[in-house]
This record gives structure tokens, sequence and C-alpha cells, in this order.
């Protein structure tokens, strides 16, 4: 880990196989990921790639698949060319999701240059947990 580190949490009401399935099922990625086209296998090696319109720019941000342990972990890279940086290695993140039998669920993000960078990436994904929790407890 690398850089200062944002963490999401949050406790869902909900078995932790529904919580899995929006986490990794492209229809429900799309609304957790701000309206971008979600594209992966979800096996290791694998290239993800996130397709979408911020502010009226398409973009298509990429990573790439670092561990998969179906409901309990989730990880891979994550870089987009939005932040103006160069598409080399040091400026990829990596995002981990963690799930419990609990469904507890925790994401982070390491390789934020800085507190407010961290600040901002924790509060776009306590939207995102929030969201995972909202669309697990209403899909009864």
């Amino acid at each position: 880990m690398t850089g200062y580190l944002a963490v999401a949490e949050i406790d869902i009401d909900a078995p932790t196989a529904r919580v899995w399935n929006i986490l990794t099922s492209p229809d429900q990625l799309k609304q957790l990921w701000f309206g971008a086209e979600v594209e992966t296998d979800w096996k290791v090696g694998s290239p993800i790639t996130w397709t979408g319109e911020w502010e009226g720019k398409p973009y298509q941000d990429k990573g790439e698949v670092l561990a998969v342990e179906p409901g309990r972990l989730l990880k891979f890279t994550h870089f987009s060319p939005l932040t103006g940086q160069p598409d080399v290695p040091e400026n990829y993140h990596t995002l981990t999701y963690t799930l419990t039998a609990n469904t507890h669920l925790k994401l982070e993000q390491d390789n934020n240059a800085s507190e407010d960078e961290a600040k901002h990436s924790q509060d776009m994904w306590e939207q995102l947990v929030t969201k995972v929790k909202s669309a697990a407890e209403s899909s009864e």
C-alpha cells in the first residue's frame, strides 16, 4: 500500500451472496459506478474497463483484476485518464472490497497522493457502498 488510504465501510442487512452479486453484475455495476459500463470476466489477470461520460466528456478507465474470492474479496487496479496523470503503474489505485460473513462491506483505495485526495475518494466510495447497501436491501 502506498500513499494515503481512503476507506468506506457499511453494514448491510442482506445475505453476502446478494451483495456479491451486486458488486459483480454488469447491470448493478452501472448503477454503482456513476453510469459507466463496466466490462470484465472477473478472472485474476483479466482487464477491467469502465466506459462512460463525465461532465459531457467520454472516458474509458482501466485496470486489472488482482484477486477474486467469491463472497469475500474483490481486488483490482484502477486508472482514470480524467486525472490528467500519465498512464503509468504508479498512477494506478488498488481498490479492495472485503465482505465479511456478517455482511460488512469495506472498500479501500490506496495510492492517494494527499490527504485531500484520499478524502475526495472516500466521499465517492461512501456513496458507492451506500448504493450497494440500498440495492441489496431492496432486492428481497
